[in-house]
């Protein structure tokens, strides 16, 4: 066998060799994938390297013996490119099983018919030597196979073609970039081909460019693929990975324009519209200095902030991260973003119940202290008071006279395990509220009855302004200690000859106030800002009148619970004013309203 090497020739052998060269050390080192895609460049290798060796050969039938070779090259490749394509962009081969068996029939079928004499018209009907060009050259009449070949071959290319397009249309501009040039390989040569097939783009009689194009194509493929590191890892296994990261990551290169992102990213970023590529993230994080200034200098040290979003009432943090090239230089940036809302959210309320279980501890050390000496002393004190009178140690005269005094103290101890036990009852098992119909102006006559011989030891008047009958629908026992706790704090805290204003006003539409106005010392600032804290802390009266703080506490709770507002006003040394909003019942706006039509 003959061989003359002409320019032709050795241009695809040499390229060939290179070609499958490298195509060979792509599939050794690659694995899925990027295999397959080494597959389809080993198959047009061959095909390229002995078209070269027929273009060498002068006899007919050793042409024919080349073709029969190179067509094991010629038939695999549309298949291994399709295959390719499929694995490249996520497909589940193993779901469908039938795709590969049945992307080689035609493959296999015109393989057999190339190697069965008998057959061999169907694919080549008729052909010939043609000896006027610069080397002599096979030509041929076409036969139905051909055609079908052909067409399945174009189908192959354009089908891969288009699920490269379709697959990764919204990927980052390194992968955009590569599936470009793999669109390009699949493209181009059969362009080219096309060309051939119509008589538009031939040399001279005979001679096939496609292999050329093919071969010049995979070459550059080949070093892109090497050099966008492809081997390492395929897209399809990048974008999986960046979905399952909870962080939200945002790529941008050296002028801040966005590069990628994963979908974690849009969630969190607050403007979802503004996250594309090619957008600056001035864009994306304008007016959110805090966010940008991350960004600047040349600094390559991370920085991370934590930011509020006040729209959605969400905190970030936002980390950021510096790209450097081998020189140390700065090529972009990443921000990494966490979404800290529950963890902050979770660390107030941990610092909130902390707060209100030191509250609580200190108001019950200073229960203990008042039950140690509030209700012992006065408990203690009658019970001597009862052994004197036993032993004759004081008369009858003496014991009545020091009875008043006594009573006085056992209406404070009244008033106080009232409050102890109300205040227990909250915090050990929860308060039960028994909500019923109540007339208010009742409940303000009894309170006031209750406690007017109190007052009249300091000859301080209760003073009741516009009592009408009005409906409340709450708890009894909790409104009656409220009033009985206020009227009894406003009577502690007035001097001697003065006056306890009680007065219910109505607020229309369905509320009412009540206000408990003294004239007493009044309260200082800061003790008014315990009040409107709910902060428990005691006075002395103006007769040195003792107290837990316990009693507002629990008005103010008790108030709350009954769906009402406590507002206080106070200036030292002119008095205090207690209101207390309530809602009214249903059933008394009902009978208002009738009795006004």
């Amino acid at each position: 066998m003959d061989l003359s090497i002409n320019p032709y020739s050795l241009t695809l052998i040499f390229s060939g060799l290179i070609v499958g060269i490298i195509s060979t050390f792509i599939t050794w080192k690659s694995t899925d994938s990027i295999k397959w895609l080494g597959f389809t460049m080993i198959a047009v290798s061959v095909w390229g390297f002995f078209y070269g060796i027929e273009l060498s050969t002068s006899k007919l039938e050793e042409i024919i013996f080349w073709i029969k070779i190179e067509y094991a090259g010629l038939l695999t490749a549309p298949v291994f490119w399709v295959i390719f394509t499929l694995k490249y962009t996520g497909f589940e081969l193993r779901k469908s099983r039938w795709i590969i068996p049945t992307l080689f029939i035609i493959p296999i079928l015109t393989y057999i018919i190339l190697l069965n004499e008998s057959l061999f018209h169907l694919h080549y009907a008729n052909y010939w030597l043609i000896e006027t060009g610069p080397f002599p050259l096979i030509g041929i009449d076409k036969g139905p196979w051909y055609h079908i070949q052909t067409i399945f071959a174009y189908g192959c290319f354009l089908m891969g073609t288009v699920i490269l397009i379709r697959g990764f249309r919204n990927a980052n501009q390194h992968y955009r970039s590569l599936t470009k040039i793999l669109i390009i390989g699949g493209i181009f040569p059969i362009a080219l081909n096309i060309l051939y097939q119509t008589s538009i783009l031939k040399p001279f009689e005979g001679l096939d460019v496609t292999p050329f194009a093919f071969l010049f194509t995979y070459f550059f493929l080949a070093i892109a693929i090497i050099n966008y590191q492809l081997l390492d890892l395929k897209p399809v296994a990048r974008n999986k990975i960046l979905e399952l990261v909870t962080r939200g990551v945002i790529v941008l290169d050296k002028s801040q324009k966005i590069v990628d992102f994963n979908p974690a990213a849009k969630f969190l970023c607050g403007s979802p519209g503004l996250l594309k590529i090619g957008n600056s993230v001035q864009d994306l994080f304008s007016g959110k200095d805090e966010i940008l200034n991350l960004l600047k200098g040349d600094s390559s040290e991370n920085q991370e902030i934590t930011v509020k979003i006040p729209e959605k009432e969400t905190y970030y943090k936002i980390e950021s991260v510096a790209l450097l090239d081998q020189k140390g230089g700065i090529t972009g940036y990443i921000l990494l973003i966490d979404d800290l809302t529950k963890e902050i959210l979770n660390n107030e309320k941990l610092k909130n119940q902390a707060l209100e279980l030191q509250k609580l501890n200190d108001l019950k050390d200073k229960l203990f202290s008042v039950i140690s000496h509030d209700l012992k002393g006065p408990v203690l004190g009658v019970k001597e008071l009862i052994h004197l009178t036993q032993t004759g140690l004081i008369s009858q005269e003496e014991f009545l006279e020091i009875l008043p005094e006594v009573s006085k103290n056992m209406e404070h101890v009244a008033l106080l395990l009232e409050n102890l036990l109300g205040w227990t009852s909250s915090q050990l098992r929860g308060e039960q509220i028994d909500k019923k119909e109540l007339d208010l102006e009742s409940i303000l006559k009894s309170q006031k009855s209750l406690l007017e011989r109190i007052a009249k030891e300091k000859n301080i008047q209760l003073e009741l302004i516009n009592p009408k009958p009005t409906k409340i629908k709450a708890d009894k026992n909790m409104i009656e200690l409220i009033f009985r706790n206020l009227i009894s704090n406003a009577i502690k805290f007035s001097p001697q000859n003065s006056k306890v204003i009680i007065e219910l006003i109505d607020e229309g539409e369905n509320q009412v106030k009540v206000c408990v106005k003294d004239f007493g010392i009044g309260i200082s600032e800061e003790n008014l800002e315990k009040l409107n804290s709910g902060v428990s802390f005691t006075t002395r009266g103006q007769n040195n009148e003792s107290g837990t703080g316990l009693g507002l506490v629990l008005v103010r709770e008790y108030i709350f619970k009954n769906g009402g507002t406590l507002e206080i006003t106070s200036k030292e040394g002119e008095g205090s004013k207690f209101c207390i909003t309530l809602e009214k019942s249903l059933q008394n706006e009902a009978s208002s309203l009738v009795q006004t039509q």
